[in-house]
């Protein structure tokens, strides 16, 4: 069940025959890489369904807005809970089983929504669909850690951690008209059976891939939670990610309704202002590690440079609550778009000072930590939204929120560190 590589033989093959193995390998590789992104590409799509399909599923339902809100609270809190033993399920079972155990489960569970008709059901399937979803990251790290040499890894991952924003631009431009020709129940279960054939994809194509190097059995360490909960530097990184992590989670639950209730878009309509928003979320993915470098290079030190980075990101979210008075949707796209375009360069710099200040033995017991504040705190505005609209607010209070999360979040950081220095392990 584990993923260690049994030993090399005797009689490796050598000269034409190495290096056609190893065009095979690396083909293989390739395969590999492909399928992650795939598979990251679908968690998002799974998840974003619900948000895209909420004008039908309010007018057949009529939910109210903290109904609606409820929904995503539950998959928010599953998800967080979950978190805290994916890596012991991924490290105890081995990738390749976990992975396509986790795929198989959500994919089952995105599909179930079609069959629901109740809030109640509706819940079931989205905390299920929750707990499978979180698999996904770890397994994923891990899959490139075993199955993909050094030299391959950053290329690998950095492909990898497109694909949310794909799946994020793809699923608004093709779900609602797909769900407006052939109703919302068949949008649940095609975009759910696409999982199943990934795994099947999955199955065929990781059979004989072999192992990149020497992974013992038990390579896993002891989790860190009381040296990581003892240390003020991680608490630096969990406090940022709990003030900054709520935006995302508020955009892609809330960003449809946002449109289809502010410039009175049709359930046909929607997408394509969603697709630009999560295009420059892309572009921010893509570019956001340039300045903090940029700035090294100047001559400001690690601290003034990290520091200097997050603040210009920061600045530029500012813009998000233009999109209340925008004239248009594309205008309010841009104003969206340019707020996920900094939150992505920001937690880009919360990852790096991550990196930096805290030891390595445990930094990845503090992401984890960070992720699940972040999905506490995205539950916190999920249920907020839906306070605010039944009590006729809108959406002003949450703009506000979101424009201002990153200033708070800097000044948090400050005060936690107001010096960064490396860590020493």
């Amino acid at each position: 069940m584990n993923d260690t590589p049994d030993a090399a033989p005797a009689d490796a093959p050598a000269g034409p025959e190495a290096a056609q193995a190893a065009a095979g390998g690396a083909r293989a590789q390739n395969v590999l890489i492909a399928l992650i992104f795939l598979a990251t590409a679908l968690n998002y799509v799974d998840r974003q369904v619900l948000a895209l399909l909420k004008p039908m599923l309010e007018a057949e339902f009529a939910w109210s807005d903290q109904q609606f809100a409820h929904l995503g609270s539950v998959f928010q809190l599953a998800a967080a809970a979950a978190l805290l033993g994916v890596g012991w399920f991924v490290d105890r079972f081995g990738v390749r089983f976990a992975y396509g155990f986790a795929v198989t489960v959500w994919s089952l569970a995105g599909m179930a929504h079609a069959l629901a008709s109740t809030v109640q059901q509706f819940v079931v399937a989205r905390a299920v669909l929750a707990t499978a979803e979180s698999v996904n990251t770890p397994a994923a790290m891990k899959a490139t850690a075993v199955y993909l040499p050094i030299r391959r890894r950053s290329v690998g991952i950095g492909i990898i951690n497109t694909a949310p924003n794909i799946g994020a631009i793809l699923t608004p431009l093709l779900i609602p008209p797909f769900a407006l020709a052939f109703g919302w129940r068949a949008a649940f279960a095609v975009t759910g059976a696409l999982g199943l054939v990934w795994l099947l994809a999955w199955h065929l194509n990781t059979r004989h891939l072999a192992p990149a190097g020497s992974v013992p059995a038990a390579t896993r360490a002891p989790l860190a939670w009381r040296a990581a909960l003892s240390d003020r530097r991680s608490w630096t990184v969990i406090g940022a990610k709990a003030c900054t992590d709520l935006v995302w989670w508020f955009v892609l639950f809330w960003a449809p309704d946002f449109f289809a209730r502010h410039f009175a878009l049709g359930q046909g309509e929607i997408g394509l202002p969603i697709a630009i928003v999560f295009v420059l979320a892309a572009l921010g993915a893509v570019s956001s590690g340039v300045l903090y470098p940029l700035l090294l290079q100047r001559g400001l030190s690690l601290n003034a440079a990290r520091k200097s980075a997050m603040l210009a990101f920061a600045l530029v979210i500012l813009v998000m609550p233009l999109a209340l008075v925008a004239p248009n949707p594309w205008l309010a796209a841009l104003c969206i778009g340019l707020g996920l375009f900094a939150h992505q360069g920001f937690s880009t710099n919360i990852f790096g000072m991550a990196t930096e200040i805290i030891p390595a033995s445990r930094i990845a017991t503090v992401i984890a930590l960070g992720a699940i504040a972040g999905n506490l705190t995205g539950t916190g505005i999920i249920e907020m939204a839906g306070w605010s609209l039944d009590r006729g607010l809108g959406y002003t209070p949450l703009f506000v929120v979101c424009s201002l999360a990153y200033l708070v979040a800097l000044l948090f950081i400050h005060l936690m560190q107001p010096r960064i220095v490396p860590a020493e392990d």
